[in-house]
């Protein structure tokens, strides 16, 4: 069995003002010692680091290499795997794009949930309710 999980949990891991920095910074800890595998595709690591560092957007705004020492220090972790867009990414990205009607806000959103179809993912973690929009996966929340 494997997961993936959203930018949104890890910016709550990061940012202490947030109500749910404690349920994220926990999730955070199961999954680092955990053994079931776990996917950070590229497109969740890349809103995070732009979101954490971003002082319009994030209060108090993480040194860029503070947010990078983040996402390595789950990098190598040996049950954590990235993977990037193969092959069958754009049919798959096609396939769920109009599935779910995605435009504006739901394209990224479109984009990994066609990486967790393109490598067989089914489970997503994610306070984000924009994802259950999409058939063929199943979104899970951890704060509620």
């Amino acid at each position: 069995m494997s997961f993936t999980f959203d930018a949104n949990i890890l910016l709550y891991a990061s940012d202490e003002a947030s109500q749910y920095h404690p349920q994220a910074r926990a999730f955070l800890d199961r999954v680092a010692t955990g053994d079931e595998l776990a996917y950070l595709f590229w497109p969740t690591v890349m809103a995070y680091l732009r979101i954490a560092t971003h002082p319009a957007i994030f209060e108090k705004p993480l040194p860029p290499a503070h947010a990078v020492d983040n996402i390595e220090r789950l990098l190598a972790l040996p049950h954590v795997q990235t993977v990037g867009e193969h092959d069958r990414f754009w049919a798959a990205y096609r396939r769920v794009a109009q599935e779910a009607d995605a435009r504006g806000n739901l394209v990224p959103d479109a984009h990994l949930v066609a990486l967790m179809h393109e490598n067989g993912v089914r489970t997503i973690w994610t306070h984000d309710r924009d994802f259950r929009r999409f058939p063929g996966i199943e979104t899970r929340d951890p704060f509620a």
